[in-house]
């Protein structure tokens, strides 16, 4: 029994210009996802329809993933990888979790963490760490000082914390929106970090 590879699949449930889009920020931010990965993430793509809520958003994703903090980005990508398993959000799994193997170095670890956390082997820490971003995702309401007290006795400073909400936050917008539209990520996603 052979099965049929689809190619030329749509990115988005959506009809929108993708790559062909009339927006000069948006073109040269193409050409240098091209130069540096070889392809356009569909979640940029996904911003087409858009273009103007592109920037404030990337610009806060680069600044939430990137910017100065006390957790390291293999960390921050962890935070994603437990609230996009939660939401069940294919992109997000999919492309962090390229992102998670080519940070860590190690694509079992990597896989495994991305899988399900919890089995992964990982310290208290981090951990409770993930179990907190979970906490944001499916109970907000029910998260407490307790759960602030108990992160700062593992070492992490009130900026650390808020840093776990606001990743957590992020990528609960992040994965409502490409769950909503039907996003599919990039089959070159599947091959990094291996």
């Amino acid at each position: 029994m052979s099965i049929e590879v689809k190619t030329g699949e749509r990115f988005t449930w959506l009809e929108m210009p993708g790559e062909s889009v009339e927006d000069e920020g948006l073109q040269k931010l193409f050409a240098k996802a091209r130069e540096m990965l070889g392809f356009v993430p569909n979640v940029f793509l996904g911003y087409t329809i858009r273009p103007t809520h592109f920037r404030p958003w990337f610009d806060h994703f680069r600044a939430i993933m990137q910017g100065p903090s006390e957790l390291s980005e293999a960390e921050r990508e962890m935070i994603c990888l437990a609230v996009s398993s939660e939401n069940q959000c294919l992109y997000c799994l999919i492309s962090h979790g390229a992102e998670l193997r080519l940070k860590l170095g190690d694509p079992i670890l990597a896989d495994r963490i991305t899988l399900d956390y919890r089995r992964a082997g990982l310290d208290e820490r981090t951990t409770t760490m993930l179990d907190y971003a979970v906490k944001i995702t499916n109970n907000p309401v029910d998260c407490s000082e307790e759960d602030v007290i108990y992160l700062r006795t593992l070492g992490f400073s009130d900026e650390a914390i808020f840093d776990i909400a606001e990743t957590a936050a992020m990528f609960n917008f992040t994965n409502r929106l490409a769950s909503a539209t039907g996003m599919l990520p990039n089959r070159e996603y599947h091959d990094l970090g291996r």
